[in-house]
C-alpha cells in the first residue's frame, strides 16, 4: 500500500517537472532581468582641499537610497565626513548609523555629493608631547635633587635597571595605542 502511494507521488513530481511545450520546439532561452543599481557621484575633499577623489558609489539599504559612509571613512582614513560646498566650505557632519555604517539621510539616484573629510589623528603628535613632558619632569627631578630620591630607587626591578620615566613612558604609550586600536583587530 505504501509502495503504491510513493510511486504515485513520484509520478506526480515527475509530471510537474516536465516542461510544457504546447507543440512548439523546446528552444527556451533563460530569461534574465537586469536592474540598474542606483549610484551617486561623490567628490571627496580633505580639509577643504582637492578633490582628492571623484568616484561613483552605489546606494544601499532597503530602499537603496542610503550611502555607505563607513566604507568611505575606512578607505580614505577619515574620522568624520562633512557636507561640502566649494563656495561656502564645510557644512554639517554627515550622520550615519554606527551599527551598519549607512547614512541617516537618503540620496537620489544620479545625484552629485560633495564631501569634506577630517583625517584621523596621527600617533606621532601625542607620543612626542608625552615624551617631551616626561623628559622635562625627569630633568627637573635630576637637577633639583643632588641624589636620586629613594622612591626612584625602589621602582627598580631586581636585575633590571630601568629608570622610572621609561616605565611611565611605556605605560602611557601602551594605553594610548590600546585606545586607538580598539577596533583594529575586529576589522
Amino acid at each position: 500500500m505504501e509502495m503504491e502511494r510513493e510511486k504515485l507521488i513520484n509520478e506526480e513530481i515527475e509530471e510537474e517537472r516536465k516542461p510544457i511545450t504546447n507543440g512548439s520546439p523546446t528552444n527556451q532561452t533563460p530569461e534574465t532581468v537586469k536592474t540598474k543599481v542606483p549610484e551617486v557621484e561623490i567628490h571627496l575633499y580633505r580639509r577643504g582641499e582637492g578633490p582628492i577623489a571623484v568616484f561613483k558609489s552605489s546606494l544601499v539599504g532597503w530602499e537603496q537610497d542610503q550611502l555607505d559612509v563607513r566604507e568611505i571613512l575606512d578607505k580614505y582614513g577619515f574620522k568624520s565626513v562633512y557636507a561640502f560646498s566649494t563656495g561656502a566650505g564645510r557644512g554639517v557632519p554627515i550622520r550615519f548609523n554606527r551599527r551598519n555604517g549607512r547614512s541617516m539621510l537618503g540620496y537620489k539616484d544620479g545625484s552629485v555629493v560633495y564631501m569634506d573629510g577630517e583625517p584621523q589623528d596621527s600617533m606621532v603628535k601625542p607620543v612626542t608631547k608625552i615624551l617631551f613632558g616626561l623628559t622635562v619632569i625627569t630633568l627637573l627631578i635630576t637637577l633639583l635633587f643632588k641624589d636620586r630620591p629613594e622612591w626612584i630607587n625602589k621602582l627598580n626591578v631586581p636585575g633590571w635597571n630601568f629608570p622610572p620615566w621609561v616605565i611611565a613612558c611605556v605605560v602611557i604609550v601602551f594605553t594610548r595605542i590600546r585606545k586607538r586600536t580598539r577596533n583594529f583587530f575586529m576589522k
